[in-house]
Parts: C-alpha cells; structure tokens; sequence
C-alpha cells in the first residue's frame, strides 16, 4: 500500500487520513478484515494503531452488527467505536459475482487477510486459506474462531461469554457457588491480540529471510486463547486434583490479597506476594508482630490456609483508618495497594489525566475522547484514526483499484456495493 492510496481517501471524505502513513512500523502494510464483534476487530485495530492500513469489508446491509449493539456513543455503538477506529469501510455483497471480484482485487495487494466469520464461511465463499493460497498467496491468512478445528466443538458459533463459560474462567471468577464473567471481553481481546501477533512476527520473518512463497495460515481460536490463560488454574488443578474456590476480589493463590472497606466509606485493596511483604504488612501497617510470629503465617500456603483470620485483622485495621492514609502507610512500606474504582471514576482518573492518556478521535457523529494504545514508544506515537461510517471510504478505495466513476456506479446500480456514503 502506497501512500498514494491515503491521499485517494483524503479527498473522497471528510475525514482526515486514517494514519500517518509514513511514521509508523506497519506503514505500507494492508490488512483485509472480514469481521465482526470484538475479536477480529480488536487484532486489526492494533494493526492500524501501528501504521497498517486496514480496509473493513462491511455487508451494505447493517455491516458489523456490533455497529447496533447500543446507542450510547453519539449515537454510536460503545463496543464498535472503540475497536473499530483507524479502519475504512468499504461495502461489498459478496453474493454477487461484481463484488466478489472487488474483494480479490483488493487482495490483490493486501498482505493479511483477517476473518472471524461462522465456522466454515469463509472455506464456503471461496475464501479459505488453502483458496488464498492458490489465488493470493502472499497474503497471511488468519482465521479466528471458537474452538478451532479438528474437535467435537469445531462446529460452534463461540461468543466471549460461551468460551469463558466452557474454559473453566468463569468457575475461576465470582464466588463459591455464584461464577462469573470477567467483565472485560477476555475471550475476544486476548484473541485479537494473539492474533495482531502472529501477523506481525509473520511480517518479520518475512522481511528477514526474503521469502516470496506463499503465506502460512494462522488458525487462532477463542478456546485456545482462554484455556492458555487458565494457564496457572489448570496446572494446579492438573497436579493437585483440587478445583481452586474463587474468592471475589482476592485470589486463592496467595494471601493476605484481597479489598477491604476503610472509615471513610471507600475500599482499598492490599496485596503481599511473598514473606517478606507479609512481614512487612503484619509489622509496619497493621502492628500486628503477634501474627508476623505466628508459626501458622510462616509461608504463603500456610497463610492461605488460614486466610480467614488474616482478613479479619486487616478488615479491623482498614475500617480505623481512612483511603488516603492507608494508602500512604502501605507505600511508605513498599506493600502494593490501590482504591476500588468505579468506570465513572477511572474516566476521571488523574493518573491518565497526568500522563495525558486522552486524545480526541473521529466519528460520523462527531468527535470521542479515547485512550490512546498502551504501547508508550519513545519517539513514536502510535495511530488514532477515526472510526469508519458505514461504506464510508467504498468509492475511495474502488477509484484507487483503478475503477472510474462509472464503473463504480455500475457496481452500486447492480447492488454489488452499498449506497454511496453521504458527504458532509
């Protein structure tokens, strides 16, 4: 992708270039997304946020059905403009013969090809990494779905929620007899980023070795993702054969670790590691050497075992002193703590606000504040792109495949892509 194509989408829109497209690492790297949800969009939204272009193939008929999950977002979707920025959307019905061939010829000149469609759907439309292979070989494939293949769940459409439910995470979360989701998408999210991964060490390897063969597939599942994450869970339960109870805020791997109420009506949260912070906590913060001595608190299983009493005389500490002071006490003590936040509260947070971790991004409705990616890069600052409106850079990308404008309303006469975008 040359940077001729992001001076194409500035000036059939309103917006502003989706990138820079010649600061970032991934500049003049195209990525095709056919996806929907979180966790394609999330692994192709890292891509952008590194200087990749990524073109969104979006049915003229709703597209990504995260774009309607809610409203709440200027009228927008809260799920869909938060992994979905720094894209174009293009609509495409690849029903028809017409925009079929759209969709090749832009992959044509694509280096990834990103989907997390129904099992089986992109193999049904021609699409299937061994089909790319033949016609597209130089583009990665990655396909990301629940349960990947080869085994008796391959066949199952997997949400975030079915996946957490069946890897065990949701029995890890809540409390003994009352399981729950994490709230984040975790299934999705982590997934995503495996796969931006396995894209982006491709792409090295690549370069490094100057192979022009076909791309190998990538096959990264939801299922995969979570049960590696239950990494420490499954390796206990493995060679202990006891199912960890989960305890809330806490964690059945090590005490004292958990939230505790203060005077001033807020809940502070204490965790110690090893024994060394245990005596710490036990001596400089609670003055509680009794317990510091207690033979029965002596090593971390020990102190699970007895966690119960630990707690009560935290507890009873905490509810004498107020947030800001136990704060200071467990710094001043080197024992990791922080305050119990509500999301009203961490949109307010002024640790972001110091590090100035907010930045404004495009909409069609407007302008958002959003974070700007983790990644903190000494003399780079990753991309912020807006957020594509339905179809929104359609004629843009179709004029910079070489189609005139006739052709192009030939194509939209015809229904093979969507209703032009309307102009500002």
């Amino acid at each position: 992708m040359a940077a001729w194509l992001c001076d194409l989408v500035s000036e059939f829109t309103s917006e502003a270039p989706v990138t820079e497209c010649a600061s970032l690492p991934l500049a003049g790297i195209t990525v095709i997304a056919m996806e929907q949800a979180v966790s394609a969009p999330m692994c192709t939204r890292v891509l952008a946020d590194f200087g990749a272009r990524v073109i969104k193939i979006e049915n003229p008929k709703g597209g990504d059905f995260a774009r309607d999950y809610d409203d709440v977002v200027l009228g927008q979707a809260a799920h869909f403009v938060w992994a979905n920025r720094g894209k174009e959307s293009v609509t495409l019905n690849l029903k028809s013969p017409e925009g079929m061939d759209v969709l090749h010829r832009l992959l044509d000149e694509a280096d990834a090809f990103v989907s997390n469609l129904a099992p089986g759907a992109t193999a049904r439309l021609g699409l299937g990494p061994e089909d790319l292979r033949v016609r597209h070989p130089q583009v990665i494939p990655v396909e990301i779905d629940g349960y990947g293949p080869g085994g008796p769940l391959s066949h199952k459409r997997a949400y975030d929620l079915l996946v957490q439910a069946e890897s065990g995470s949701c029995a890890s979360t809540g409390y003994a007899g009352m399981p729950a989701k994490p709230g984040a998408a975790v299934a999705d999210i982590t997934t995503g980023l495996y796969s931006a991964l396995s894209i982006m060490a491709l792409l090295v390897g690549r370069a490094r070795s100057g192979d022009t063969g076909a791309a190998p597939a990538v096959a990264v599942s939801l299922f995969d993702t979570m049960t590696d994450i239950m990494g420490y869970q499954l390796a206990y339960t493995q060679h202990s054969g006891i199912n960890q109870v989960p305890l809330g805020m806490s964690s059945p791997a090590v005490a004292p670790y958990g939230a505790f109420d203060t005077r001033d009506g807020q809940t502070v949260v204490l965790g110690t590691t090893n024994d060394r912070e245990w005596q710490r906590l036990a001596r400089e913060i609670i003055a509680r050497p009794d317990l510091a001595d207690d033979a029965r608190f002596a090593t971390n299983s020990d102190r699970c075992a007895h966690r119960d009493e630990l707690n009560k005389a935290i507890e009873s500490w905490c509810a004498e002193h107020d947030l800001d002071d136990i704060q200071r006490i467990a710094d001043d003590a080197g024992i990791g703590n922080s305050r119990y936040n509500l999301p009203s509260e961490v949109i307010d947070h002024p640790h972001l606000k110091a590090r100035d971790r907010w930045r404004q991004v495009g909409t069609p409705n407007g302008e958002i504040a959003a974070l700007l990616p983790p990644p903190v890069i000494s003399g780079m600052q990753l991309g912020m792109g807006a957020v594509p409106g339905l179809g929104e850079h359609t004629d843009a990308i179709l004029s910079g495949i070489g189609l005139s404008a006739e052709q192009i309303a030939a194509l939209r006469e015809q229904g093979a892509i969507g209703p032009a975008y309307p102009q500002s």
